[in-house]
């Protein structure tokens, strides 16, 4: 395709209505918190008229894997019609999506268009080097150095569970490159820093756990027995990884061809809260430090 090309696109009714359904039944979701008292709208970090970047609390999908599902994108839309930054009718046309995804109970930023340019210039900055990321995490053992580590990650569906690799096993394992600086280390645990070079499903956590240093709270890929000690202690039941950091590349070269709404973005660093569980923990190991 080039410049100027004209697609055309013939759709049945039936495709039209089921766009339609989708889109009312996003409206009908998401809205009443587990209580069922009033909205729940995502805590919003930055928006303008093309994106949004949210914070995520655990306990919540990024996008529905089933029907009944409540993600934070079926929120986000709410938070838009509430706030009439669309309207109906514009959302027959463009459905607000989240261009990152994050597990159900890891923590933190996750970018969202809400228009086709804000979809296409989230989507291509995430699936790119350009776009920083930087989660935070405590984990069991006490890492001293930084260390930078390449391997290769397998998939399996049918668990969604992944393995790691030193060298690849077969076609379809995928490259994965990941940094770990270490904040605080004391008492067998540490504070680190890590610095997402390739974005991977579960690519911090069972690195990690390979490397041998497993996530506090991760069942699926940590140290159970270290995990019971957490929940009965300060009532951790899930993984304690969060998505803390993004920064924007420098997009006021000529290289961007950008609206002023991307361009507010160049060089720009955002930083998710902390969860208050997660302060709580840290608090507890390192002497009530702060990172």
């Amino acid at each position: 395709m080039k410049k100027d090309d004209k697609i055309t696109l013939y759709l049945a009714e039936e495709t039209v209505d089921k766009f339609q359904k989708s889109i009312d039944e996003a409206k009908d979701n998401g809205k009443e918190n587990p209580s069922g008292v009033g909205k729940v709208f995502p805590e919003i970090l930055f928006e303008n008229k093309d994106v949004i970047l949210m914070n995520k609390p655990a306990g919540i999908l990024s996008q529905k894997a089933s029907k009944n599902d409540i993600s934070i994108n079926e929120q986000l839309i709410d938070y838009c019609l509430e706030k009439g930054i669309l309207t109906k009718e514009q959302l027959r046309l463009c459905k607000p999506s989240v261009c990152n995804r994050l597990d159900r109970n890891t923590t933190g930023l996750i970018g969202a268009g809400i228009t086709v340019s804000g979809l296409q210039f989230l989507s291509e900055l995430f699936s790119s080097r350009n776009l920083k990321k930087y989660y935070s995490t405590i984990v069991k053992g006490e890492m001293k150095s930084p260390i930078q580590k390449k391997a290769y990650l397998s998939k399996n569906p049918r668990t969604n569970q992944v393995t790691i690799h030193s060298t690849r096993k077969r076609e379809s394992d995928s490259y994965i490159e990941t940094a770990y600086e270490p904040v605080l280390s004391e008492n067998g645990y540490t504070l680190l820093k890590v610095e997402l070079l390739t974005g991977k499903p579960h690519q911090i956590r069972a690195h990690l756990s390979y490397l041998g240093y497993p996530v506090l709270g991760d069942e699926k890929y940590g140290n159970h027995k270290e995990n019971l000690y957490w929940k009965k202690k300060a009532g951790l039941r899930h993984q304690l990884l969060h998505s803390e950091i993004l920064i924007f590349p420098d997009l006021s070269d000529g290289f961007w061809d950008l609206s002023d709404s991307f361009r507010e973005l160049s060089c720009r660093k955002f930083k998710a809260p902390e969860p208050e569980q997660f302060k709580k923990i840290r608090r507890m190991i390192f002497s009530e430090k702060e990172a």
